[in-house]
């Protein structure tokens, strides 16, 4: 398959790589890190502090806050907005608290989550997340 830059003749900067977690995530020149880090086939890179649900690009414009990352030390950055730069150094993992470490590991951040394979049968959603007006919808509609 040819790359987009290709089928219209584009002659774009060299790639080059940036650091993720410690492992080499090649960029094309004006991708931001969400997008090179879809484009390598990293579909999701945090989870959900309840439940321990993997997140990565939802909106892809800025206006959800499911694919933070920390940037050359700076957290809490959505990786959609920002502009990945050579040398660049972005790490996923996120801080539980003062002085406990970071844990990538889901089921190590909350062994109390359900196991997202075991579902109620409520729609896909979990027993936390229903609706508690007893409707199962928003203002009882």
């Amino acid at each position: 398959m040819k790359q987009p830059y290709v089928l219209v003749r584009a002659r774009p900067e060299p790639e080059f790589e940036i650091s993720v977690d410690g492992i080499p995530v090649p960029v094309i020149p004006g991708q931001t890190i969400g997008a090179a880090l879809h484009g390598a086939g990293i579909r999701s890179w945090r989870a959900t502090r309840f439940g321990g649900r993997p997140r990565g690009l939802f909106c892809g414009i800025g206006v959800c806050f499911d694919c933070l990352v920390t940037v050359n030390d700076s957290p809490s950055l959505r990786a959609c907005l920002v502009e990945a730069r050579p040398g660049d150094r972005v790490s996923t993992r996120t801080e539980t608290g003062p002085g406990e470490p970071a844990v990538q590991d889901p089921a190590a951040r909350n062994p109390a989550a359900p196991d997202p394979a075991a579902r109620d049968g409520q729609g896909g959603r979990d027993q936390d997340e229903r609706r508690r007006d007893g409707q199962g919808t928003v203002n009882g509609r």
